[in-house]
């Protein structure tokens, strides 16, 4: 039986894997926020209800695809098993990861999330250009369970 491959948060970000020929595309995988109608202010996570801008008092939102691109505001490694409430199989050897924080220029924001398999605190600088790809943050019997990472731009070249 094939696992549905599920998002860990439903409409945070597309499903559509694929670019158009120029590598850049209308579509490919994005993250999705919300721009209120009103007062322009963009979220992520996305907000659906209201406008947060303390400013504004809208409630019309349109969902929005975020940039593909940012550059690397700071980021850290994770060396050890969190604890409770976190979630994980204790009988299986802990991995560490990198988290990455990502300046949206376009929409002035900082979207946190985690690195590319492979990339380390050592692949890392702050300024640098990364991208938003598709990644798979766990599996179960019936799911693969899909989010998204940041890799670096110049590892797409390389």
């Amino acid at each position: 039986m094939a696992r549905a491959r599920t998002p860990v948060v439903a409409g945070w970000f597309s499903e559509d894997r694929e670019d158009g020929a120029d590598g850049k595309g209308g579509g490919g995988f994005r993250l999705l926020g919300t721009r209120c109608t009103a007062c322009a202010s963009v979220f992520f996570p996305r907000e659906d209800r209201f406008c947060r801008n303390p400013a504004c008092g809208s409630s019309e939102l349109a969902e929005v695809p975020l940039s593909r691109r940012g550059r690397v505001w700071s980021y850290t490694d994770g060396r050890y098993r969190p604890p409770a409430p976190y979630v994980s199989d204790p009988g299986r050897a802990w991995e560490p990861y990198t988290l990455v924080a990502v300046e949206l220029a376009a929409e002035r924001m900082i979207v946190l999330g985690q690195a590319a398999p492979g990339v380390t605190v050592a692949d890392l600088a702050v300024g640098m250009e990364v991208e938003v790809v598709p990644g798979v943050l766990g599996e179960d019997d019936e799911h693969i369970w899909t989010t998204w990472n940041w890799r670096p731009v110049a590892e797409l070249r390389g």
